[in-house]
């Protein structure tokens, strides 16, 4: 009996709870107010680091290296002697084009002070002394070969006697014809000829120095030694790259922008290159827009130029360049979280209104800095937002905003 008035009531209970209504879920979000502020539009992209300034040091001429005064990784100032080559023999030739060219010099001073008169009497003594030495060193010539003939003389002193007699006929020649030509010429003349033999003497001179000079390598601009490819008393060859030197107190980073993108870019702008491992990066500005887009990749490439304190940033290494294209002010702008995938393809957020129901809104984006999005249409100023929360909830669904979002 008890347990037939247990069963009874426990039915009656049962069916009084399935004619009660179920309540609505009530899913828990986070908000934030879409509101009006200034955006900056930042063009990011990957690049690849260079030096600011780079120099091949190449030897005019080819010579074996004497000796190297710097190596790898050693910092330079430009006119720094970095290597000498074997110049034995060029310093030779300017010690010769030297004497050749005082020679010449004083000939111009013995021209311009002496007379006409005095030159043309010493040049005839002069030709006469040389033909009386050459008519004499004839006549011992021809009698020691007649005595040679007549078996009574060494073939030795023939010889000895024949080169006396052609050396003697070379200076009476040559002074025949120093004769000749102050008699054919006047006094400017030989002036300007002797000027002319002191410039040719200082050319050859000069051109003799250039030569010894190309034995000292010297940088040409200031940086660090980044490659030497030879060692002492290797051959250096005249055109090859002996050393190179690279500038990196400053570097380059050059970066290949979507040409959409690059369009906002201008040189000047602000930007900074950070490292993979360096989320804040170093401010640096964009010194270079190509004009020209690549058919390949169909980017346009850009250069930033930043410091390079402690030489941290080696060229060839990957960074990430955000460039501060411009500065838009009034937009209206959601935190980047509110931002969610439509089901049809595109972005939507999910707006909560005063009744505390959910309201699928479609939006167009703009630009993107940082943790924030300019949005272009879908919401309007004081919206608020579902910033946590939102991925899943259906339109219309009740919600609790338990916390805005800060």
């Amino acid at each position: 009996m008890k347990w037939t008035v247990l069963l009874a009531l426990l039915a009656a209970v049962g069916c009084g709870k399935k004619d009660e209504p179920e309540a609505e879920p009530v899913a828990p979000v986070q908000t934030a107010a879409a509101s009006t502020q200034a955006i900056r539009r930042i063009v990011e992209a990957d690049a690849i680091l260079y030096p600011l300034t780079q120099s091949s040091v190449v030897p005019k001429i080819s010579a074996p290296v004497a000796k190297f005064y710097v190596n790898r990784g050693d910092h330079v100032r430009a006119g720094q002697l970095l290597a000498l080559l074997e110049n034995s023999d060029l310093a030779a030739a300017v010690a010769e084009s030297k004497a050749q060219f005082d020679q010449a010099q004083a000939n111009y001073r013995g021209t311009t002070a002496a007379s006409l008169p005095d030159e043309m009497v010493k040049s005839k003594a002069d030709a006469q002394a040389a033909k009386e030495a050459m008519e004499a060193t004839q006549k011992v010539f021809e009698s020691r070969q007649n005595l040679y003939k007549e078996g009574a003389l060494a073939r030795k002193l023939v010889d000895d006697a024949q080169v006396a007699f052609v050396q003697a006929r070379s200076q009476y020649e040559a002074a025949q014809q120093h004769l000749e030509a102050l008699q054919s010429v006047g006094r400017e003349e030989q002036i300007k000829a002797s000027a002319a033999q002191v410039d040719t003497a200082k050319a050859h001179y000069q051109g003799a120095q250039a030569q010894l000079s190309y034995s000292e390598v010297r940088s040409p601009i200031g940086g660090v030694i980044a490659d030497r490819s030879l060692y002492p008393g290797e051959m250096a060859t005249a055109g090859a790259p002996l050393l190179t030197v690279m500038d990196i107190s400053r570097v380059v980073a050059r970066a290949n922008v979507p040409q959409g993108q690059a369009g906002f870019v201008k040189v000047g702008d602000t930007a900074t290159v950070a490292l993979p491992e360096n989320a804040g990066g170093i401010s640096g500005k964009v010194i270079v827009v190509s004009p020209a887009v690549d058919p390949n990749s169909t980017t346009v490439q850009v250069w930033v130029e930043t410091p390079n304190p402690g030489e941290r940033l080696k060229p060839g290494v990957t960074v990430h360049v955000s460039a501060i294209a411009a500065t838009i002010p009034g937009a209206l702008v959601v935190p980047a979280v509110a931002l969610l995938p439509a089901a049809e393809g595109g972005t939507q957020v999910v707006v909560v209104g005063a009744d505390s129901v959910a309201h699928v809104h479609k939006v167009e984006t703009g630009v993107r800095d940082g943790d924030r999005v300019e949005i272009l249409s879908g919401v309007k100023a004081g919206d608020q937002v579902v910033t946590v929360g939102g991925l899943g909830l259906d339109d219309g669904s009740r919600v609790r905003v338990e916390k805005e979002h800060q």
